[in-house]
């Protein structure tokens, strides 16, 4: 295969990899997501004379679910298909009978060292045909003749089982195949690409690694540039306030792996059922959880609504989860829930180099003071009268009578709700 930096650009191979080069770049500037770039090389590689019947693209992230992202385009739909495959796919038997894993794999042996854009070609048709993956099987079984797969690697050459980067594969149903301009068009042209793929790759990760660590909304605000510290506004919230009761002891005896995996499985619990319902998990603290619901000023009652349908859920579902980890052995987690409502004030606090973007304010002491009243008073969930006043109708809230709550002058009215 000729070398694609050896290319004449006073010819027309040289002119159209230029082009391409240029979009790329200028497609990368614009900040054009990943599936919008791929379809719309595709495109161009058709109409310069490229024979394109199959693509694909593929690369890692850093988000704690998912792997990474893929685009398919295929020629009878002129569009992308874009997937996203969950962490620790990478070991499935897909990948690793893969082209790419061969590639990884030899560039691995070698220590990183050789060409940084590890590339091979297959003949799917003819005398030459070699089916050594099963993809290829595939491909030729649908109709394709040529396959060609490229993988353009980020980061130090010496680091090739870590880095990053981006695996490519082009495939074609022309009776010929590929013609060798066509490929030294692609090996040329891919570099180019795969800088305007990762921009915005880098954004996405920034924006995924900001919403699983400070949560959806504050992940976007601080993505948006709220990082000032001091920065604050005032918002009117519902407040959740939970924490498993009894944890200390469980620390103390359970061994410290088993402790993380109650953990994940208790705050995966509580979490899910604000996902559907507009609330924001704010911070994991130990074994505690703060969570807020903001407020629109004429959707209080329904908030409030969404906010005690959560807490059942989470509750029932807490209760499920505790009855299968007991049947085999395993620690349960019982948890205690304080919700209340108030002004808080929301955004960044901290110190001049690490900051928190988190809510503020009396109505946070108060939720967590009442969350301690939970076991005293033998009830799993607890409610300010404030929010049992904001809710409207009693919704299977039983007053609980007055009770002082530390550092709060008044005494405050609680109730319980109903699981």
């Amino acid at each position: 295969m000729r070398d694609a930096l050896s290319i004449d650009y006073d010819g027309s191979l040289g002119q159209r990899v230029v082009e391409l080069h240029v979009w790329a770049v200028r497609q990368g500037l614009l900040g054009t997501v990943a599936p919008e770039l791929f379809d719309g090389f595709c495109r161009r590689l058709i109409l310069v004379g490229v024979p394109l019947w199959r693509a694909s693209a593929a690369m890692r992230t850093l988000h704690p679910q998912w792997g990474g992202y893929s685009y398919t385009w295929r020629r009878e739909l002129n569009a992308i298909e874009p997937s996203q495959f969950e962490r620790g796919s990478e070991q499935s038997q897909n990948w690793l009978t893969s082209p790419f894993a061969h590639l990884i794999g030899q560039a691995q042996a070698r220590g990183g060292s050789g060409d940084p854009w590890l590339h091979l070609r297959r003949r799917l048709a003819g005398p030459e045909a070699e089916h050594d993956f099963p993809v290829l099987e595939e491909l030729a079984a649908a109709g394709g003749t040529d396959y060609f797969a490229q993988v353009v690697r980020f980061g130090p050459e010496s680091d090739a089982s870590r880095g990053t980067g981006i695996a490519y594969s082009f495939a074609t149903d022309e009776r010929d195949g590929f013609s060798e301009d066509g490929l030294v068009l692609l090996r040329a042209v891919l570099p180019a690409l795969s800088l305007a793929m990762m921009a915005h790759a880098g954004h996405t990760i920034a924006s995924g690694l900001l919403e699983a660590y400070l949560g959806g909304d504050a992940g976007r605000r601080v993505h948006a540039g709220a990082v000032e510290r001091g920065t604050v506004e005032s918002i009117r919230a519902v407040l959740w306030f939970a924490d498993m009761r009894g944890f200390t002891t469980i620390a103390d005896t359970t061994r410290g792996l088993d402790v993380i995996e109650l953990l994940d499985e208790v705050f995966e619990t509580l979490t899910a059922p604000l996902r559907s319902r507009g609330g924001q998990v704010l911070k994991f603290m130990g074994d505690g959880m703060l969570a807020i619901f903001p407020l629109m000023p004429d959707k209080e009652a329904e908030t409030c609504r969404a906010a005690i349908a959560a807490a059942r859920e989470a509750m029932r579902t807490l209760d499920r989860l505790n009855r299968a980890r007991s049947e085999v052995g395993k620690a349960v987690g019982e948890v205690d829930l304080a919700v209340h409502i108030g002004e808080v004030l929301y955004g960044n606090v901290g110190a001049a180099d690490r900051l928190d973007f988190t809510v503020i304010g009396p109505a946070v002491n108060e939720a967590a003071r009442i969350e301690t009243l939970c076991e005293p008073l033998g009830r799993r969930v607890l409610v300010s009268a404030e929010f049992a006043a904001a809710a409207g109708d009693s919704h299977g809230l039983d007053p609980l009578g007055t009770h002082r709550l530390r550092g709060v002058h008044e005494p405050r009215e609680i109730y319980g709700l109903d699981l």
